[in-house]
């Protein structure tokens, strides 16, 4: 029989004969029955393997300019981590709130662009840059969804994650790198907003992914990691605000929002409501087909001996747990997306919990689109305003 084809060769049918139906720390295992012990040794493993590097921190917040547009209290803010450059942030709230409301983190996404960050998904004025205005319209449907979730009686923390926006990889912060496409000698911080600069500098970040994903594993942590603890961070920071509600906290985001929800919710349970989108499939597709469509940021060496992808969210369970997905999206085949939405519905199943859990699979292409946001809200409104 001729071997089945994939990314890489003939080698695709031995790579995942490598891994068993069910990893090793499954709780679909039959064998295992008691949720809150498999949570226990399963966090433990998965932790371990990601070795974030801590996010015992609150750090000070600064203050910088506050306005109000389109209904919403904006705040620009700040902090200083203990490695990088200041992490810019944006909270928006209804102007006339008071009180407690309940918090969402908004994880932006990745889509290549990683000279942006907070901007992917926010608007603080009518002057846009041209690239953002056109990524909101290529992936939200024109809008930006942390203003939309905000307008709805919630105080939104977006913030730069690791390696995007402030919090990028800085050229003139590098010792040279000589040749290739990663060659700096021809590069320039100057007139960042300039498009050409933009795209000059997406397509060099790009491409130094891998530096960051050796060094980091070089320096004993993951990317994985280094978001978890970066995006909990920004989680004590929401909490501690004295208008959050912090025993109602939610997070969410798109592609590599999704990516990053799924390790902060299945890994922090303060996050009381999750939001996945665009971001759910097997450790197989990523194997066999579909990892050449994925940054470094995705994997966790030797993770999939012990869960399958799905079942990292899944670590959460019983708490209320949304996967959004598209039929056409491109970086995933759709047979193996559904098999990642049955491991999730079999694992909340097991725990008692069918009703936490809800999946939507929607025509169209890698997105967030308006009826998206639409069923999202809602089901943020359903766990966190009740």
């Amino acid at each position: 029989m001729l071997p089945e084809k994939s990314i890489i060769g003939n080698y695709g049918p031995w790579a995942v004969a490598r891994q068993t139906s069910l990893p090793a720390l499954s709780f679909r295992n039959p064998d295992r029955q008691n949720l809150a012990q498999w949570k226990k040794e399963a966090r433990t493993e998965t932790l371990k393997l990601i070795a974030a590097p801590g996010a015992d921190l609150v750090p000070i917040v600064r203050k910088g300019k506050e306005y109000r547009y389109d209904g919403l209290l904006i705040e620009e803010v700040s902090w200083q981590l203990p490695y990088g450059r200041p992490t810019s942030a944006l909270v928006l709230k209804p102007e006339h709130a008071t009180g407690k409301l309940p918090g969402i983190l908004a994880l932006h996404d990745h889509g290549g662009k990683k000279y942006f960050g907070i901007r992917k998904i926010t608007k603080t004025s009518d002057e846009q840059h041209p690239m953002i205005a056109e990524h909101q319209k290529e992936d939200y449907d024109g809008l930006a969804w942390a203003n939309e979730i905000a307008k709805k009686g919630y105080v939104v923390l977006v913030h730069d994650a690791f390696t995007f926006g402030s919090r990028r990889v800085f050229y003139e912060d590098m010792s040279p790198i000589p040749w290739g496409e990663l060659k700096t000698s021809d590069k320039s911080d100057a007139d960042p907003e300039l498009p050409e600069n933009i795209e000059k500098y997406n397509t060099w970040a790009g491409y130094h992914e891998n530096v960051m994903a050796k060094s980091l594993f070089c320096a004993g942590t993951t990317w994985p990691g280094v978001f978890l603890s970066e995006d909990q961070i920004a989680l004590n920071i929401l909490a501690a605000r004295p208008d959050v509600d912090a025993g109602k906290l939610g997070c969410g985001g798109l592609s590599g929002g999704g990516l990053r929800t799924v390790y902060l919710a299945g890994l922090d349970e303060r996050i009381k409501c999750a939001v996945c989108v665009g971001f759910m499939s097997t450790w197989k597709d990523f194997a066999l087909n579909k990892s050449f469509t994925h940054t470094w940021m995705t994997y966790t060496p030797l993770l999939p001996n012990y869960l399958e992808f799905p079942e990292i969210l899944g670590l959460r369970v019983p708490l209320p747990t949304m996967v959004l997905n598209n039929n056409q999206d491109e970086l995933y085949t759709l047979p193996e997306m559904k098999i990642a939405d049955k491991v999730l519905a079999d694992v909340f199943k097991k725990a008692g919990a069918a009703d936490r859990y809800k999946s939507g699979f929607y025509d169209g292409r890698h997105k967030f689109d308006r009826q998206m946001q639409k069923d999202a809200f809602a089901w943020f409104d359903q766990w966190l305003k009740a």
